[in-house]
């Protein structure tokens, strides 16, 4: 069953792109107990971003993006800077030739860890670092 939430973003994605949106499939042997988003970049920040990072999760690629898949709600109290777009579910746009996985961790986590990644495409990007809202306890 779909959450109304999720039904919004369906639709919204589908206006957008014409197409319904797909979900990146994650490795059988990979668990995802924070959930899953992915950070959207364009392919030519890709090898920029992984020489930057400490650590890398699955990654996945095509011709004109990379996806990095986060924990969920990375997205929190964090303005990704564009042209990074961030994909709730890890939902990408329906194409013929869908993204590829080009990376996978050596364990069973498939995250990137979204902190450093925030900061490896804000340097990318020339973006300051800019915290979106202040979290409450």
């Amino acid at each position: 069953m779909l959450s109304l939430d999720s039904l919004v973003r369906l639709e919204r994605a589908r206006r957008t792109s014409g197409a319904m949106p797909s979900r990146l499939a994650l490795p059988e042997d990979m668990a995802a107990p924070l959930g899953c988003d992915a950070v959207t970049v364009p392919a030519s920040y890709g090898p920029l971003l992984l020489s930057r990072l400490p650590r890398v999760g699955c990654v996945y690629a095509d011709r004109a993006a990379w996806w990095w898949i986060v924990p969920s709600d990375s997205d929190v109290a964090l303005s990704w800077p564009a042209p990074t777009r961030y994909a709730k579910e890890a939902l990408v746009p329906e194409a013929s030739d869908g993204p590829g996985l080009i990376h996978r961790p050596d364990d069973t986590v498939p995250y990137t860890p979204p902190i450093p990644l925030y900061l490896a495409v804000c340097q990318v990007t020339g973006t300051a670092p800019a915290w979106s809202r202040p979290l409450s306890a």
